[in-house]
């Protein structure tokens, strides 16, 4: 299984000039590049090499090899949208593979600049220095908030898969972010007060509107990401933990095109598209993976308006967000909890999973209600 680590370089001042220097150079290279593939509808890598290599060697100063990189960036780049001429950021990424960029240690990394080859030392974690040893193709230099990391593509393998006897369901919300079908809730508390911290705060720096003001706005917004990005990874982390401790596959719901099927009031808006549900899919699928742990989707409707102990469906089960009450049978609950329990027992029916005990593991589901509404 292939995954992007970034890593963070900390190099002198003269290294920091001479790679902001050739990353500049190299897209300035890369726009001349996309002019003349543009012009010619070309989108063959061969045959722009044939015609421009020379040319943009000369021109820029670059070396053979960050030539054919430029060339290779603007290609894919153009075949996405042939109508339209690529434009590149004077600070957009820049590609190098093993010619021009080599690890001398899991600690230092040669880089190819204008200036020749400069040694940077990498800050290495314990999560980069588990993958860094499988690094595969080639690498991504960003320039982020002043900072230069490497994007590196790593193999990681995949790990055996479990033989699962059951099902954790797991149900996103905006309130509890996430809540699997064993009652366990991942809150979205935390997560809602630093969007209405932030949201006030963006607020005042938008009437402000100087160039500082807009700088904060640049920085708040960040932050913000690298928080829900945070909380997402912790949350899938312990959801996928749970699954392989307890032999279950995962069932989530597919909320492909959730923002434009369904519809909020405008106080609850901003809530509602702050909501990083996929990013959270994201995740707990590839760590699932990586532990060998299954992951089936499953369709969400009327997961929160169905009894799991009679079946019935019907709005009136759910009266209120947090409340479900069965209008046929009585059964009651946390109306996100329900949800879970509804899409772990369709991920059961449409993949039957038979347990240790050699019952169906709908059965146990159907227990497992039970025993909540009994609490």
């Amino acid at each position: 299984m292939l995954l992007t680590v970034a890593v963070k370089l900390s190099p002198t001042r003269e290294q920091h000039d001479s790679l902001l220097r050739t990353m500049e150079r190299f897209n300035d290279a890369c726009n001349y590049i996309a002019g003349i593939a543009f012009k010619q509808q070309l989108a063959n890598k061969v045959r722009l090499h044939k015609l421009i290599y020379y040319d943009t060697r000369e021109r820029f100063g670059l070396s053979a090899q960050m030539v054919v990189r430029a060339i290779g960036k603007v290609v894919e780049a153009y075949k996405r949208d042939k109508s339209i001429r690529p434009k590149f950021r004077p600070h957009g990424a820049m590609v190098y593979d093993e010619r021009i960029l080599s690890w001398k240690a899991l600690d230092r990394v040669s880089i190819l600049t204008l200036d020749g080859r400069v040694l940077v030392p990498a800050i290495i974690g314990d999560y980069q220095l588990l993958r860094l040893r499988r690094v595969r193709g080639q690498a991504d230099l960003i320039y982020r908030d002043k900072t230069f990391y490497l994007m590196m593509v790593v193999d990681v393998p995949e790990g055996t898969p479990i033989e699962p006897t059951g099902a954790l369901g797991v149900d996103f919300g905006i309130v509890n972010i996430a809540v699997d079908s064993d009652g366990k809730n991942h809150s979205g508390e935390q997560v809602e007060r630093n969007r209405i911290k932030n949201g006030r705060l963006r607020a005042v720096l938008q009437r402000t509107g100087t160039k500082s003001a807009k700088r904060h706005l640049k920085r708040l917004s960040d932050r913000e990401a690298r928080f829900r990005r945070d909380t997402n990874h912790q949350i899938s982390k312990r959801i996928v933990a749970k699954a392989k401790d307890t032999k279950q596959m995962i069932a989530l719901e597919d909320l492909s095109g959730i923002r434009s099927r369904t519809t909020v009031r405008k106080a609850q808006r901003g809530r509602h598209h702050s909501w990083s549900f996929y990013q959270l899919r994201q995740f707990i699928e590839y760590k699932a993976q990586i532990a060998g742990v299954p992951v089936v989707p499953v369709d969400p409707r009327h997961t929160s308006q169905t009894c799991p102990r009679c079946g019935a469906v019907d709005k009136r089960n759910r009266a209120t967000r947090d409340r479900f009450s069965c209008v046929q049978c009585g059964f009651a609950g946390l109306a996100d909890h329900i949800a879970a329990i509804n899409i772990a027992a369709r991920a059961v029916v449409n993949q039957p999973i038979v347990s240790e005990c050699g019952h169906l593991s709908s059965v146990l589901l159907q227990e497992q209600a039970l025993d909540f509404s009994r609490g």
